[in-house]
């Protein structure tokens, strides 16, 4: 009888122990959104507004396509790159609304530099709550406004809500920087 109750405890034990490395998983996995997001862009160093936020800690900069061209803003202008034959080709997917990306000003836990980090330009809880696309506008030291829910967002703090209602963190997407390029694939 004895033998049995060890048996059962075991895999208790051994169950649990699973669960926890499932949700350790779950918790790295769910740092990035599942939405779909692919942009590759280079020379980076073109662009001002682009290299500064992936050079300068604090700084951001927003992607879009308009008119068959990528604009990319920051607090103090914006350019305008044409998309060449290459990019339409091998594809691009500028997520909800564009992108914001920049070099957090703090490195995130457990990490001893920061890196490049990219967010959807949509408003996650307008997105998540109404699938609504907001765009949110860039503000000075490293935040982003949504003027619909009047929720800001810090980019340099995991895109967390740091005024306005709570609500869940902006929508964030794997990025590479090297070699002057700019990789952004989400799947």
């Amino acid at each position: 009888m004895q033998r049995k109750h060890f048996w059962h405890k075991l895999c208790a034990i051994i169950a649990m122990a699973s669960l926890a490395s499932c949700a350790s998983d779950a918790l790295v996995s769910n740092k990035y959104s599942t939405l779909y997001a692919r942009f590759n862009f280079s020379p980076v160093s073109a662009y001002s507004q682009l290299y500064s936020a992936c050079n300068s800690l604090g700084e951001w900069s927003t992607i879009r396509a308009v008119n068959n061209k990528y604009v990319f803003s920051n607090l103090t202008g914006s350019t305008e790159a044409n998309q060449t034959a290459v990019q339409n080709y091998s594809g691009f997917y500028m997520g909800l609304c564009g992108f914001i990306i920049g070099l957090p000003n703090v490195p995130e836990l457990g990490t001893s530099t920061p890196v490049v980090t990219c967010y959807d330009l949509a408003c996650s809880n307008c997105y998540h709550t109404g699938t609504v696309t907001k765009r949110l506008t860039l503000q000075a030291g490293g935040k982003a406004h949504c003027s619909s829910c009047q929720r800001t967002y810090d980019l340099n703090n995991l895109g967390q809500v740091c005024q306005g209602e709570a609500g869940i963190n902006l929508y964030r997407y794997r990025v590479f920087y090297g070699n002057n390029t700019l990789a952004i694939n989400n799947r």
